[in-house]
């Protein structure tokens, strides 16, 4: 097909076609293409309209292209429930789309995708450190979010142009942002507590860039190694925020009863990626470093 081999170094230029220029990621990825001086574009397509996107190839020509567009679901997830065809055509037919246009093109396609396909079994139990891998099947499908997105993985795993890059409860810095994991639980009136992967982007996005360079691809488990609970991150919250922030909490039957479809909760193995980037941090750590000191509003001790 004409696409680099997995893990060499592109030899012309770097320039990125990015779609989901609206969202979180995909406006970071483009910040960070300006900090980092890299030559980027937006894609105006839409990802179900193949023309579209084949447009876009031939006017940007990119060494590589991110896909950073998806349905997640106004103000959650449980919007998918009542909204299956859209939640398909963008998730599941979209995404394809793009994938199977860049293969045509010879093109690595970096894929944001989620790690929220799996959940705690009795193989992978909390607390035991066991997390699932790249290759485990996913387990969970509790929503139908979740349902098309390990529906889309399984099936981009046959494209060898594609890095599928599993994002957990993403953080970042910006703790006014609403789709900030940190700033949504802060706000809820009772939390649950369970051990989580998941994925800070101030460190992780700047990896996903290095990935593109490397041209990898294949399934990552996107996320810093180790796990946090919701309690650990209110309770730096009080430490660096507010000194004066309480929460609740309820279990996971309570919680039942005021969402429409079930959450994941899992952790994942990062061997692979801590393998190709040792100076990744451990999740409590990336969360001072790049989220909480930036932040601090309490005196330092």
């Amino acid at each position: 097909m004409g696409f680099p081999v997995n893990g060499s170094s592109t030899d012309r230029p770097l320039k990125f076609l990015i779609y989901g220029r609206t969202g979180w990621i995909g406006g970071l990825l483009g910040k960070l293409c300006e900090a980092q001086g890299i030559d980027f574009v937006y894609g105006s397509g839409r990802l179900e309209y193949r023309s579209s996107l084949e447009a876009d190839l031939a006017a940007v020509n990119p060494t590589h292209v991110f896909n950073a567009a998806g349905v997640t679901g106004r103000p959650n997830v449980d919007w998918c429930e009542s909204h299956k065809v859209e939640t398909i055509r963008t998730n599941v037919v979209g995404t394809l789309t793009l994938a199977d246009v860049c293969r045509e093109k010879g093109l690595v396609l970096i894929n944001y995708a989620t790690g929220c396909i799996f959940e705690y079994d009795s193989e992978h139990s909390i607390g035991t450190g066991i997390g699932f891998k790249e290759e485990d099947k996913p387990n969970f499908i509790g929503s139908f979010y979740s349902k098309t997105k390990a529906m889309v993985e399984d099936l981009l795993n046959n494209y060898e142009n594609v890095c599928t890059l599993r994002v957990r409860m993403p953080i970042s810095s910006d703790l006014s942002n609403p789709r900030n994991f940190i700033t949504k639980i802060s706000q809820y009136k009772k939390v649950v507590n369970i051990p989580n992967s998941m994925t800070i982007l101030d460190e992780l996005l700047p990896i996903s860039i290095e990935m593109a360079k490397r041209n990898l691809t294949g399934i990552w488990n996107y996320t810093n190694p180790g796990v946090v609970s919701h309690n650990e991150i209110l309770e730096m919250y009080r430490e660096y925020i507010d000194p004066n922030f309480t929460w609740k909490n309820f279990t996971l039957e309570e919680q039942a009863k005021v969402i429409v479809a079930p959450r994941s909760n899992n952790e994942l193995d990062a061997t692979k990626l801590k393998q190709e980037f040792p100076e990744l941090l451990p999740i409590k750590e990336s969360l001072i470093q790049y989220v909480f000191k930036p932040n601090r509003k309490t005196p330092v001790a």
